[in-house]
């Protein structure tokens, strides 16, 4: 897939109306497509080489999509820099909110602070986000007929979301950070990253995975994992073992446990 940038599409932004959640993206912006696969452009190619750790989403959605493309157009508006655009589109996209907060207190409870020195890791979001990079393992917006893919067809048997990993995460992210921790945010992107290990890109040992998601509809596991709510209060839905076990396993690799 050709590695088009903000530069290419700079022209189209700036010409454009803003860009509405409510109606899809251009096909002006489209890059590829493979049966009722759509991948997208949107300015997510900010890349900030020093960081060492990387938050692993599948892929930006619509709403995100619209409002990175918006960010750029205000930057072009107001003639920023091509950098200066790409970092205000890094910070809009961070998690905010209710969520920011679930991802912080979970972060914080497997020791991730200590193991950068910080007093918490509310501070990769103020200031020490020299230290986080957000990145897709998807980096442009995929859509299935028209929808936000979740994680169907396999990313790892689609030819265009393979080639999409290969060309934009193992180059963009893999090669250019220097052994970051990977911090996976989905069971699909585990399996994603595991297969990169596999293929010796990056090392098991810098995959995190097993954290729940920090949306709210996670509530109960969340409260779970970080000891809020008991097991015998637990709803059918929650799988106690699961959240232990994922849990023992991060506090073994982050090295909590190791050095106490």
């Amino acid at each position: 897939m050709k590695n088009q940038q903000f530069e290419d599409f700079k022209n189209f932004i700036n010409e454009s109306p803003n860009f509405s959640v409510n109606s899809p993206l251009s096909e002006a912006l489209l890059l590829k497509k493979e049966g009722k696969v759509s991948v997208y452009y949107s300015p997510f190619e900010y890349v900030n080489v020093n960081a060492k750790i990387v938050l692993v989403g599948i892929t930006p959605g619509h709403q995100q999509a619209v409002n990175a493309l918006n960010v750029a157009k205000n930057g072009l508006d107001n003639n920023n820099s091509t950098d200066e655009i790409l970092k205000s589109v890094k910070s809009s996209a961070s998690f905010s909110g209710p969520m920011r907060k679930n991802l912080i207190n979970m972060l914080d409870d497997i020791g991730l602070n200590k193991k950068l020195n910080i007093t918490s890791t509310d501070q990769l979001f103020t200031t020490h986000s020299h230290l986080v990079q957000m990145a897709s393992i998807l980096k442009n917006p995929v859509f299935v007929d028209g929808k936000n893919y979740s994680g169907s067809p396999s990313m790892l048997k689609s030819p265009v979301l393979r080639e999409l990993i290969n060309d934009f995460f193992v180059a963009e992210i893999c090669n250019k950070l220097k052994n970051p921790l990977f911090i996976s945010l989905s069971p699909k992107v585990t399996a994603a990253l595991e297969w990169l290990a596999s293929e010796n890109i990056i090392s098991n040992d810098q995959i995190l995975s097993g954290i729940p998601h920090p949306s709210g509809a996670n509530a109960e596991r969340i409260a779970y994992f970080l000891g809020n709510k008991p097991k015998d209060q637990l709803s059918a839905k929650t799988n106690p073992e699961t959240i232990d076990k994922n849990k023992q396993d991060l506090l073994l690799k982050i090295g909590v446990i190791g050095n106490n």
